[in-house]
């Protein structure tokens, strides 16, 4: 009797576009300015489209600008780009619409691989992306980082007088979060549910959010050699 050979998860890319610009003062968001002809969210969405670690695509996209992106992926010809969806009012909100949409259609115990990476970050290299679908080979969460190039202190206020430093950690064992962030579905849709119960619940990052409430999850950090 031959031995089915086990079919390996999908993996599909989730490109966070969610910020609107304002923070810095922009009338567009700045996933949509253009460099060198073509907007910052092609250039990294054409780079998931060329990495053949990547199954399919979908795109969270600031609300009220889904039709603008939709013309960039038609003209473009970026038939990996499967959805694109209004992103909410936080990351965290985002995220979890993304995990709502990865869930649709997957058979019951079916999982897949998702990488989550902020669509103006356009300067990634295919190397870091198929390092990151290698390594959910064996681990459930996988983060990219960077070796600080700076120190860093830790602070606190004492009264009206200002900060103060309370320790300077060693920068040799300190890293500078990147994304993608990888997962398997089933582990960052846990984390979030976890989550879910705490009132308090904010983060800023996915791997924070099952560092936190999913901590017997190891999370392996892939290097990358610059910034991404």
């Amino acid at each position: 009797m031959s031995v089915q050979p086990i079919a390996k998860p999908r993996t599909t890319a989730v490109v966070l576009a969610g910020g609107t610009g304002q923070r810095v003062g922009l009338s567009i968001p700045k996933q949509l300015l253009k460099i060198a002809g073509k907007a910052v969210i092609e250039h990294t969405l054409s780079i998931f489209e060329q990495a053949e670690g990547i199954d399919d695509i979908i795109v969270l996209m600031a609300p009220g600008y889904v039709p603008d992106v939709e013309k960039i992926v038609a003209k473009a010809g970026l038939t990996k780009v499967t959805q694109v969806i209004e992103g909410g009012s936080t990351r965290n909100e985002t995220t979890e619409r993304a995990i709502s949409a990865l869930g649709e259609g997957l058979a019951e115990g079916e999982d897949r691989n998702v990488l989550f990476h902020d669509a103006v970050r356009p300067l990634l290299s295919q190397r870091v992306i198929q390092d990151c679908v290698d390594a959910l080979e064996r681990y459930e969460a996988v983060d990219v980082a960077i070796p600080s190039a700076d120190t860093i202190i830790v602070t606190r206020t004492h009264g009206g007088d200002g900060e103060f430093i309370t320790e300077v950690p060693d920068r040799s064992r300190l890293r500078r979060g990147q994304t993608p962030q990888a997962f398997k579905l089933s582990t960052i849709r846990k984390a979030y549910e976890v989550a879910a119960g705490d009132p308090n619940f904010q983060a800023t990052d996915d791997c924070s959010v099952v560092l936190k409430y999913l901590p017997d999850v190891p999370i392996y950090v892939s290097r990358a050699t610059s910034t991404t």
